[in-house]
């Protein structure tokens, strides 16, 4: 079998998918989508196509350490997230040709089901309904931007908004609180200090990537699991946190982190600190059923982010249980059959920019 051409979609709100078609008919789906920037991914995705028509696609790890390597230049988040969508797409490719799931491929599943949380934009009255959806674990985030120092007014109004979430769902309903790395290292404890009685589920993305070396300081002063890894790309970027011993759980997207493989990687060097695996992805539904065929092989993952259960995207959609669960993906490769005439129909031209944040004097914010 032979790879034969490497076809794009821009899908909004702001998704890239990626085909991948082989001379037997077969094709995979990835979805490279790195936020902002999807029209360079594709500009790359065409300078590896270059390579890659010819190739056996079953070569997974081979055609993934030639596209990485060859690269003088190499990590970052462009190569990394073209790869990791070409990686995906390889995945699929390789499942279906042998009839199995990715994850058996890997090494079978380790678990019976997935369990999944969800975003709640500090609103009570929604986290309340998606507790009643099923979700047994939610996620909030404080306002942006933060200060180098933060303000008493500040600090309250994150403290009021938690505790009226925490208020609403209870303690039987686990609470993450991502910070988005928009906060200094000084700002961090300001504010983690002041939440720790409501018992988070873990503190997200305290401090930005630059600074990883900051969440060892950070774990030491505080007895709630910290959380990192979505702007960390590839097993190379990781290096620091299996060293440190710093954080609780891991969170590498297999979007951006160099694909299924490589956080397979990533997660074997999580279970060495013994630390947890909560791959990230606000992304579609591709995207996530890479992750599910991660999280099916991997004895140290904890939950999955989600943005779609894929309603539209993919002609049959996820579906959660009443315990706030996914079942395992049975199906060959990632497990899903995109609609190709929804992606056509709600095409746009990849013109998506992150959002800008800044202070009141004008200066630029962390977002």
């Amino acid at each position: 079998m032979k790879i034969t051409r490497l076809e794009t979609f821009f899908v909004k709100p702001r998704f890239i998918f990626l085909k991948i078609h082989t001379d037997e008919g077969i094709c995979g789906w990835g979805e490279p989508t790195l936020e902002g920037r999807i029209q360079t991914i594709a500009a790359t995705i065409g300078e590896y196509e270059k390579y890659l028509i010819g190739q056996d696609p079953t070569r997974v790890e081979h055609l993934w350490q030639t596209l990485y390597r060859s690269d003088f230049y190499r990590g970052g988040p462009i190569a990394c997230s073209a790869i990791s969508g070409i990686e995906q797409a390889l995945w699929d490719i390789t499942g279906k040709a042998y009839g199995q799931p990715v994850y058996k491929l890997l090494g079978g599943a380790v678990r019976d089901k997935i369990r999944m949380y969800s975003g709640c934009s500090n609103d009570p009255e929604m986290a309340k309904e998606k507790v009643a959806r099923g979700f047994t674990a939610l996620k909030a985030a404080p306002d942006g931007p933060a200060l180098p120092i933060e303000s008493t007014k500040h600090i309250d109004k994150m403290v009021q908004e938690f505790a009226a979430l925490r208020d609403a769902i209870g303690y039987e309903i686990d609470l993450a609180i991502d910070f988005h790395g928009r906060y200094s290292p000084a700002a961090a404890k300001q504010l983690i200090k002041e939440i720790e009685y409501l018992r988070p589920y873990f503190i997200e993305e305290p401090v930005l990537p630059e600074y990883t070396e900051a969440l060892k300081n950070i774990s030491e002063f505080t007895h709630i699991p910290i959380a990192t890894g979505e702007r960390l790309f590839s097993k190379w970027d990781f290096k620091q946190l299996l060293v440190d011993g710093s954080t609780a759980v891991w969170q590498p997207d297999l979007s951006h982190a160099g694909g299924i493989l490589e956080c397979k990687k990533i997660a074997a060097m999580a279970e060495c600190n013994f630390a947890s695996i909560a791959p990230h992805c606000p992304l579609g539904p591709v995207a996530l059923a890479a992750c599910f065929q991660l999280d099916a092989c991997t004895p140290n993952f904890l939950i999955q982010e989600h943005f779609t259960l894929g309603d539209g995207f993919i002609k049959e959609p996820f579906v959660l249980d009443e315990d706030g669960y996914v079942p395992l993906p049975d199906k060959p490769g990632l497990g899903v059959d995109v609609d190709e005439d929804y992606l056509k129909a709600n095409a746009f031209d990849g013109d998506w920019e992150c959002p800008r944040y800044f202070h009141e004097d004008g200066s630029i914010a962390d977002w």
